[in-house]
C-alpha cells in the first residue's frame, strides 16, 4: 500500500466514525491527525488534551493555540497532581496505569458532554516497535488509532502534515516527562520540573532532540548522534554544565550512545 492509498483509507476510516474526539497532546502524530480529520469531518471532529505534570506546558500551550486557530472545538482536562498518585512508585507498567487513568477521564467527559463521539489517539505505525504497555489500556478502553489501522509510518505522517502546512512537521519526538525517570525511582511534581527546565535551556543552546534523564542528582543528557561532537567544545560544555546545574542537578553527563527512543526500557530488555 503506497502512500496516496493509505491516506485513502485513512479519510474513509474517519468517515465512519460520524463524530471524533481526538486525545490531542499537541506531538506530530495528534496534531497531523487533528488537520486531517479536520478536512475530512468539518465540525464533527475535536481535540481532548489532558495537563498534568507529567506533560510538558508548552506542549498544552501549543495545543491550545492550534485549535483556536483552527476554530476547532477543544477541551482541556486539568488532573493536576492527584494524576501522579496512581504511579508514583514508577513501576514498569507505569505507562499502562497512567493512561488508563487519562483516557478513562477522558471518555467520562465525553459520555456527559458529547456522547456518541468515538475518542481516538495518535498512535502510528512505528509505534508498535517500542516497549509500550500503554497500548494495553488503549484496547481494554476501545480507543482507536486511525493511523495505526492505515499503516501511516511516522515519515509518511511528517510528510502528510507538511503538506497540510503543519509548521512542526520536524519536530523531535516528544514523551511523557515520567518517562525521563528510571522505573522504580518515585516520580514527583519536583522532579518532572526540574527535567522540563533543562531540557528546555538545553534546547535554547540548539539541540532539539535532547532528553534530560533523571538519576538523583545526576543528569544523564541525550543528544542527537549527530550532536555529540559538539561536546568537544569546552565553552559549550560550561554552558550545559551551568544550565544543568541551575535547573537543579548537582552534576551534569553526557550519554556516549545519544538519544534513542525508549531507552529507559533497555534495562527491561536485558532482563527478558
Amino acid at each position: 500500500m503506497n502512500y496516496e492509498e493509505k491516506l485513502d483509507l485513512l479519510e474513509e476510516t474517519l468517515k465512519g466514525y460520524g463524530r471524533m474526539a481526538l486525545a490531542f497532546s499537541g506531538g506530530v502524530d495528534s496534531t497531523f491527525l487533528l488537520l486531517f480529520a479536520k478536512k475530512v469531518l468539518g465540525d464533527n471532529v475535536m481535540a481532548i488534551t489532558a495537563s498534568a505534570p507529567n506533560f510538558a506546558p508548552d506542549e498544552v500551550a501549543y495545543a491550545r493555540q492550534l485549535c483556536r486557530r483552527e476554530g476547532i472545538k477543544h477541551e482541556v482536562i486539568d488532573l493536576g497532581e492527584e494524576i501522579l498518585k496512581s504511579f508514583a512508585d514508577n513501576p514498569p507498567d507505569r505507562c499502562y496505569i497512567c493512561k488508563h487513568a487519562i483516557f478513562s477521564h477522558m471518555i467520562e467527559t465525553l459520555e456527559a458532554n458529547y456522547p456518541d463521539t468515538v475518542l481516538v489517539d495518535g498512535t502510528n505505525v512505528d509505534d508498535m516497535k517500542d516497549y509500550r504497555p500503554g497500548r494495553k489500556a488503549l484496547v481494554e478502553l476501545g480507543i482507536v488509532s486511525p493511523l495505526k489501522e492505515a499503516n501511516l509510518t511516522k515519515a509518511e505522517v511528517r510528510r502528510g502534515l507538511k503538506e497540510l502546512g503543519g509548521e512542526i512537521w520536524n519536530k523531535p519526538a516528544f514523551a511523557c516527562l515520567a518517562s525521563r525517570i528510571p522505573y522504580g525511582e518515585s516520580i514527583t511534581a519536583e522532579k518532572m520540573n526540574v527535567i522540563y527546565n533543562a531540557e528546555s535551556a538545553l534546547r535554547e543552546l540548539g539541540f532539539e532532540q535532547v532528553r534530560v534523564r533523571h538519576h538523583g542528582n545526576l543528569a544523564r543528557i541525550e543528544v542527537s548522534a549527530s550532536d555529540r561532537r559538539q561536546f568537544f567544545d569546552l565553552s559549550l560544555m560550561d554552558k550545559v554544565n551551568h544550565v544543568i546545574k541551575d535547573a537543579g542537578f548537582l552534576y551534569a553527563t553526557l550519554d556516549l550512545g545519544g538519544y534513542r527512543m525508549g531507552s529507559l526500557n533497555e534495562e527491561i530488555e536485558k532482563q527478558r
